[in-house]
């Protein structure tokens, strides 16, 4: 996570915004990981042929290498231009596709060690695990970035020697040994939209998901261009992000395995919603310190939606063969979480060309992120306990 993190959320925002990136580019990286998830309807075709830990350790590989060129990034900076935002774009948007490859089979592969009535249980532990290592990550990149401001290159080095011990583990990882398994297509895979139950979940994840995929890049950006606050501040918020997961996931966990996801859903989303509304009407006046509470209470409501997202997604995943079930809702709620962010980047540049004042259009924008949250629990009323 350290790695995958590194090369496709906060850290390349800030990274491009040093660079001179302008409002699109930033839409535009957001959208690379989830827009690759077309990739995994590939690799799809290969499950059954080849064995899933070797196809993770594939796209892995491919994405430890295709980030090298950040390694550069003085260099790039130095250079200016629009040269220096195009080659780490390029770079972000070749160490997505090799991270889509890999995480392709990752829910499948960790789908045989969850026990169905502890999968709340199982989450939240796991996920309570990499946010502490993020946040050990995200307070020593604030504490770099405040004596060495726009240094990213060390950074982006640790992600990238996280990438490669992930190499070594994932090559021990367990793997159960089956018989030979019918070639999965991609036709029999999309019919999986004709069940109701998955649609209306794929609709309640997509509206709260792209809103946090929305908030989150453009928080940043505000942070940066309109509030003019530095590198480190935003850091030092980044690690509060990481720090509300750690200390709500495994709570989360268990709530949703003993009331069942519909109650966190209800109250994530509408917790989500007065939260981006609050940020809209009073984020103007933001200090440091608000930011980081902003970011923590952000992931906090993330977090119990998260867990009660993968609790029904792997209820509606069969035990015999989950991976059709589990790429086609990924890849169909990653194309909504690619285009929220690049089409608000595109508009809020037209917004901004056309003279309006930045902080109104931000405004503006985290208000119908909030609108997208508050309705986010509405196709998600049937999924009890």
């Amino acid at each position: 996570m350290t790695h995958r993190t590194a090369f496709t959320d906060q850290l390349p925002t800030l990274a491009l915004v040093g660079l001179g990136a302008s409002e699109t580019m930033v839409g535009l990286q957001r959208a690379f990981e989830p827009c690759a998830q077309l990739l995994q309807l590939i690799v799809l075709r290969w499950v059954g042929r080849v064995r899933k830990r070797s196809i993770l350790l594939g796209g892995q590989a491919f994405a430890v290498a295709a980030g090298l060129p950040l390694l550069a990034y003085g260099a790039l900076a130095a250079a200016g231009g629009s040269l220096a935002p195009g080659v780490a774009l390029a770079a972000f948007a070749a160490s997505s596709v090799g991270l889509v490859v890999a995480g392709a089979v990752w829910f499948p592969l960790l789908r045989g060690y969850v026990e169905p009535d502890r999968i709340g249980h199982f989450f939240g532990l796991l996920r309570t695990g990499w946010n502490l290592t993020l946040i050990a990550y995200f307070l020593g990149a604030q504490a770099w970035l405040a004596a060495h401001p726009n240094g990213f290159a060390p950074l982006f080095a640790v992600a990238l020697a996280a990438g490669v011990v992930r190499i070594a583990l994932v090559a021990r990882l367990p793997e159960a040994r089956g018989g030979v398994r019918p070639r999965i297509r991609v036709r029999d895979a999309f019919g999986l939209w004709r069940r109701a139950s998955l649609r209306r979940y794929l609709a309640g994840v997509a509206l709260f998901g792209s809103a946090r995929r929305v908030a989150t890049p453009f928080a940043i950006v505000m942070m940066r261009r309109t509030l003019g606050l530095g590198d480190a501040d935003v850091a030092l918020a980044t690690a509060a992000f990481y720090a509300g997961g750690f200390v709500s996931l495994y709570g989360w966990g268990r709530l949703v395995d003993r009331f069942g996801p519909r109650p966190v859903f209800r109250g994530a989303a509408l917790g989500m919603a007065l939260l981006l509304a609050g940020f809209a009407l009073a984020g103007g006046r933001a200090t440091a310190a608000a930011m980081v509470a902003f970011f923590f209470a952000l992931a906090v409501l993330s977090a119990g939606f998260g867990v009660a997202d993968t609790h029904v997604l792997f209820r509606l995943a069969p035990d015999e063969e989950p991976t059709p079930t589990l790429v086609v809702a990924d890849v169909t709620t990653s194309l909504c979480y690619g285009a929220a962010p690049l089409a608000a980047g595109l508009l809020l540049d037209l917004a901004l060309q056309r003279g309006s004042e930045a902080l109104a259009a931000y405004r503006v924008l985290f208000l119908v992120t909030a609108i997208a949250a508050a309705l986010a629990p509405v196709p998600l009323q049937r999924f009890r306990r």
